[in-house]
């Protein structure tokens, strides 16, 4: 179970990730305030947090940071859907944030190179849990 601090810190990420190379879309940002609700942070903090990152802060369990992975693929898959195209930006975006969470480069460049192989570049979630056991084992 993570804290308020780390669902905080989760979702200033997403909001950083979003905002990379400029403004927020309005289905980024209606699927950054569905992970909010998901997380249970309000919708006052959701805005703060928007105007107001707050420091990184590294998830102690390697589950919650495979699910915030996968977050970040979904992100990823709306903001190259609805604007921008430029896929190596957010390939490139998206290992870098894998690789600060201290996820392996091996499992990350796998789920990045099957994800072309899926309908809508969605990963399953078990699909991309089992490559991340199978590095971590």
């Amino acid at each position: 179970m993570i804290n308020r601090v780390e669902k905080l810190s989760l979702l200033s990420e997403m909001i950083a990730f979003a905002k990379y190379d400029k403004d927020i879309k309005r289905i980024e940002y209606n699927f950054l305030l569905g992970v909010a609700k998901q997380l249970d942070i309000s919708r006052e903090d959701f805005e703060y947090l928007l105007e107001n990152p707050i420091s990184y802060t590294h998830l102690k369990s390697h589950s919650e940071r495979i699910v915030q992975f996968h977050r970040l693929v979904l992100l990823m898959n709306i903001e190259q859907e609805y604007g921008d195209n430029n896929n190596s930006k957010g390939v490139v975006k998206l290992y870098n944030f894998g690789l600060r969470m201290g996820l392996s480069h091996e499992s990350i460049t796998k789920v990045l190179y099957l994800m072309e192989s899926f309908p809508n570049k969605i990963v399953p979630p078990d699909v991309l849990i089992d490559i991340f056991k199978t590095q971590y084992n």
